[in-house]
């Protein structure tokens, strides 16, 4: 019988696994499981070693690459471990989705992007691929993306954020 991952959070961060994540999602969501959907983590035996180690040994981590992770794993809204899934950027996110992994609500914690042209928050700072793949998840799959840092913060809408932070050119958002 398969072992079923109830999806409680899907989230970008580029630091993956951090203090902000076990310190404040695993608690508030009650979550059992983290799945670390990252093709170079699941690539670098030093990378996953020190993922595994940051986690408390009560909590069940996998680590795994994005094809990895929508081929083989199984999650149902309301059944099996309450899981966060962390995606170090946005374009793995919008490959899951477009491979079968469908969510509603994408949260973004801290993407840091040295060719970044937006900067939505003090931790994000987006680059035109980034803002293209945000608007293909909210235009085309209808997901909410939101950026909340941690779960006690007020969310901030992608839009929202996008509108007062940049004059964005249309051909970005194409």
């Amino acid at each position: 019988m398969a072992e079923y991952y109830d999806i409680a959070l899907v989230r970008v961060d580029n630091r993956l696994v951090h203090g902000q994540i076990l310190e404040a999602w695993v608690p508030f969501i009650k979550a059992k499981c983290i799945l670390v959907v990252d093709n170079n983590s699941a690539s670098d035996f030093f990378c996953e070693t020190v993922i595994r180690m940051a986690v408390p040994s009560d909590i069940e981590v996998n680590i795994c690459s994005v094809e990895d992770f929508t081929a083989n794993y199984v999650y149902a809204q309301g059944r099996g471990k309450k899981t966060i899934v962390l995606f170090s950027n946005i374009a793995d996110a919008l490959k899951a989705y477009e491979a079968g992994f469908h969510f509603e609500k994408l949260n973004i914690g801290n993407i840091h992007n040295e060719e970044y042209k937006v900067c939505c928050a003090p931790s994000v700072f987006l680059c035109e691929a980034d803002v293209r793949d945000v608007f293909r998840l909210l235009e085309e799959k209808g997901v909410s993306v939101e950026l909340k840092r941690v779960p006690r913060e007020r969310a901030i809408n992608i839009r929202d954020a996008l509108k007062e932070s940049c004059d964005i050119q249309p051909s970005v958002v194409r």
